[in-house]
């Protein structure tokens, strides 16, 4: 019979995990069972008692979730660093994001922003927050498109966004999305840097398993893998 890893996952890195699921599968023989989201719906998915052997979210969340005895903090290892950027449809013109001025009049003339809940979402709620410091919360709340996570939002503006729209999510799901170009990372000082940790649930049904994925997804090995799908080592 074969056996199944449970993971639950902030959407910015499900890119990465079913990148590297064939390559688990061949070591281990063991299938991936993911669920993504917004960092606060898996925080509440393993509180509920959602099957989970490994989870991963910011490294915020992981050292809280060790401290109420619900992940392994021995087990915990370091993504990588993402970066919170703008998206637009493939061949359209790239807004200019080179300072607040310009970021401002890129939201402003946007006919949709799609991003991803603005609550238990790291990139949503942080967006929600440039926006109030622009002073743009109420010029654009009719044009805000929010989704459940940065993934169904980034693919909501591939597939049916007007034109001259953008999205604002984490760097590796605008990466991870066909038919999207990414403009680049919001500029100082609303730039924004999420350092993403895996660890194993303290009720995993493998804590070998589990440590056997989170050194593949974490480790050397998938260092280009994980540079490529938007992540930043750790370190200046």
């Amino acid at each position: 019979m074969t056996r199944t890893l449970h993971v639950l996952s902030a959407g910015a890195v499900q890119g990465l995990v079913k990148a590297v699921q064939a390559r688990f599968m061949e070591h281990t023989g063991a299938e991936i069972d993911g669920r993504f989201g917004a960092v606060g719906a898996m925080k509440e998915a393993l509180m509920s008692g959602v099957p989970c052997d490994v989870l991963i979210v910011t490294d915020a969340m992981l050292r809280a979730l060790h401290g109420n005895g619900a992940i392994d903090g021995d087990t915990s290892m370091a993504v990588g660093r993402v970066r919170t950027g703008v998206a637009v449809r493939e061949g359209e013109t790239l807004p200019a994001l080179d300072s607040a001025a310009a970021l401002k009049a890129a939201f402003v003339a946007a006919p949709a922003i799609y991003l991803p809940d603005t609550e238990k979402s790291t990139a949503g709620a942080h967006v929600a927050s440039v926006l109030e410091r622009l002073g743009l919360r109420d010029a654009v709340a009719a044009k805000l498109a929010v989704f459940a996570n940065g993934a169904a939002a980034m693919t909501a503006l591939a597939n049916r966004g007007a034109p001259g729209s953008i999205g604002c999510t984490q760097l590796t799901e605008i990466l991870a999305t066909p038919f999207l170009a990414l403009a680049g990372a919001l500029p100082d000082p609303f730039d924004l840097v999420t350092v993403y940790c895996a660890g194993a649930s303290s009720t995993a049904n493998d804590p070998g398993l589990a440590a056997s994925f989170i050194a593949m997804i974490c480790g050397p090995q998938t260092a280009s893998l994980r540079r490529d799908s938007g992540f930043e080592p750790l370190g200046p």
